[in-house]
């Protein structure tokens, strides 16, 4: 399965700390996020990440049009509901997830949920329902 990371900037730590804590079952998918928020959890974890553009220069936009062709599986927002930048680019992937039926967390809670349901095979709807022609490419 693709997924897709992005965090608010106050909450790349989290993210980072998730993604350690993950890393066996991350492992075993493709990864993909917005510059920095990638950058830092392949630091951290060691993880190949595929890096798209910083959120400010189109990164969101890039991941937007993988969720509307199908090549994403999962999304993973950490959103900082205190930053009040939840701006127009955020809201459309969020509008994209709602309309292609892709999994989206925007807090620790709900990401364990979806992850654990990863590890056991819960998301393999998406699967059949869209079969993968490649993993995407940059």
């Amino acid at each position: 399965m693709n997924i897709a990371l992005m965090s608010h900037d106050r909450k790349k730590e989290l993210m980072v700390q998730f993604c350690i804590a993950y890393c066996g079952i991350l492992s075993k998918h493709t990864i993909c996020a917005t510059n920095t928020t990638g950058r830092l959890v392949s630091e951290a974890t060691g993880l190949p990440v595929q890096l798209f553009l910083s959120h400010e220069h189109g990164g969101s936009q890039q991941i937007g049009a993988r969720i509307a062709y199908n090549e994403i599986d999962m999304v993973l927002f950490f959103n900082d509901p205190q930053s009040g930048d939840l701006d127009a680019d955020l809201k459309y992937i969020t509008n994209l997830c709602d309309q292609y039926n892709v999994p989206y967390a925007t807090n620790l809670a709900t990401a364990e949920v979806l992850i654990h349901g990863l590890e056991r095979g819960d998301l393999d709807w998406r699967d059949i329902i869209n079969p993968k022609t490649k993993p995407f490419t940059a």
